[in-house]
């Protein structure tokens, strides 16, 4: 069983300029590190699937293509335990620079890679490896850029101050299109599938430039340097190291899922609308590439005012009563979304994925925040990264497989639809449960708030 987590703030007040520095190069890193990854997504939709794994139907082809995408999720967790033990033990900084660096590796090894007609089984074996490192990466990555953002956050502005870092998400996407629009546009379509979709994994080298900067011009956050001198005095005398992992799994596992189940609709929705849609819209709607990666471009665009004005809003009335309003919007426009994206209208398709991204937005201001004070400072990084985690590989590792498979399954959009809502009750239910606790644990007024954990 759970047991009630203090949510403690930062009480060291870092100078406005370097809080600035460490919240610019946060969203950086995120926006850095979410571009390489999503860069794999558009390329599995449009030409990996034919230059990797050559089968007898396009689909099969498509769905090995996202079935390699799906690896990087599942590798995810494993990234978060590791850097999110280390992470809570030598700092947040370390494991953000360890995580940028095999980025950048791996996603300008993806662009260097040959294909199967050049070496054979050879290329989709490398092909997987390559991807499993950039999601070792990613599930790395996250913990240590939302703590470093939060945890310098001012009294009042956590929200914010985490949407920074989620902002990192649509700026990865609106520059991954943009680069996939841009190769597609100066090259023709044998060209493309030939050279041009590397040239957009060829990114990954700039990520170590970052990578560098944030080693050397970024300090450790005050929450984990506090963290750290109270678990120093604690443990004199005792002979075994704490274990952050081994105490979430004793006593919040119960909060590491819900945090998952509450998260899992809206990465799972959001991966169906940037690499399942575009399949689907390309695929069998006989929709232009270019056009529909205009459409999520212009989507995202929209993302980049959403996010924070919801985490801004989540700082003044709760980051539970924002999260839910766009857990409930989600289940109710699944239907509605593939009605008007069947129509095969780019407008109607627009209308159906702003909507969509709206709500999406809703959930994903408040989230790093909300992750964040769900675990004290000594477990945070393992606890937060781990949530986000099993969200990512059950939602968001998932939903473009289970979408071309439920397709041809059933021959309707319908039952993507269905997949949604189903993912939008666990979502509800495991939202509600969390403001039970949250309501129980309450503190007296004046007090620091606690954490939604179970007793």
């Amino acid at each position: 069983m759970d047991t009630p987590v203090p949510n403690p703030v930062p009480t060291t007040a870092p100078a406005d300029p370097h809080r600035r520095r460490v919240a610019t190069a946060a969203a950086l890193a995120s926006a850095v590190e979410w571009y390489d990854y999503f860069v794999f997504g558009i390329a599995a939709a449009l030409v990996l699937g034919d230059l990797y794994f050559p089968a007898g139907s396009s689909s099969a082809g498509v769905l090995a293509a996202f079935a390699t995408f799906a690896v990087g999720f599942l590798a995810r967790p494993v990234g978060g335990v590791i850097a999110g033990q280390l992470g809570d033990k030598r700092g947040r900084k370390p494991m953000l620079v360890l995580a940028l660096t095999l980025m950048g590796v791996a996603t300008a090894g993806i662009g260097l890679l040959p294909t199967y007609e050049t070496i054979g089984i050879a290329a989709p074996i490398l092909l997987v490896l390559l991807r499993v490192v950039q999601g070792i990466a990613v599930g790395a990555q996250w913990g240590g850029a939302m703590l470093m953002a939060t945890e310098y956050a001012p009294e009042g502005k956590r929200g914010l101050y985490g949407s920074l870092v989620q902002l990192g998400v649509p700026i990865g996407v609106v520059t991954a299109n943009t680069v996939f629009l841009v190769a597609g546009s100066v090259t023709s379509e044998s060209t493309f599938a030939a050279w041009g979709w590397r040239v957009p994994f060829f990114v990954g080298f700039l990520v170590l430039g970052l990578a560098w900067y944030i080693h050397t011009k970024v300090e450790e956050t005050p929450a984990f340097r506090e963290a750290e001198r109270a678990l120093a005095e604690q443990e004199k005398g005792e002979s075994a190291a704490r274990s952050p992992l081994r105490t979430i799994l004793r006593n919040h596992l119960g909060t590491v899922f819900l945090a998952g189940g509450s998260f899992a609709v809206n990465t799972a929705t959001f991966y169906i609308i940037i690499t399942g849609v575009l399949d689907y819209a390309t695929r069998e709607l006989d929709m232009k590439r270019s056009a529909v990666l205009a459409v999520s471009l212009c989507v995202s665009l929209t993302q980049l005012v959403l996010i924070p004005a919801a985490a801004a809003l989540s700082d003044r009335i709760g980051r539970l009563r924002i999260y839910a309003a766009g857990a409930i919007g989600l289940l109710v426009w699944a239907v509605p979304m593939f009605l008007l994206i069947d129509t095969a209208s780019l407008l109607w398709l627009g209308v159906g994925t702003f909507v969509t991204s709206c709500f999406l937005s809703i959930m994903y201001g408040p989230q790093a925040a909300l992750f964040a004070e769900l675990f004290t400072a000594e477990m945070r990084y393992t606890g937060a990264s781990l949530g986000y985690q099993i969200a990512a590989v059950f939602g968001g590792g998932l939903a473009p497989f289970m979408m071309v498979l439920l397709l041809e399954a059933t021959g309707t959009s319908m039952a993507v639809s269905a997949y949604i809502i189903g993912l939008a009750v666990i979502a509800l239910v495991s939202i509600r449960i969390l403001a039970t606790r949250a309501a129980r644990n309450a503190p007296a007024p004046g007090a620091v708030p606690a954490a939604a954990s179970a007793e």
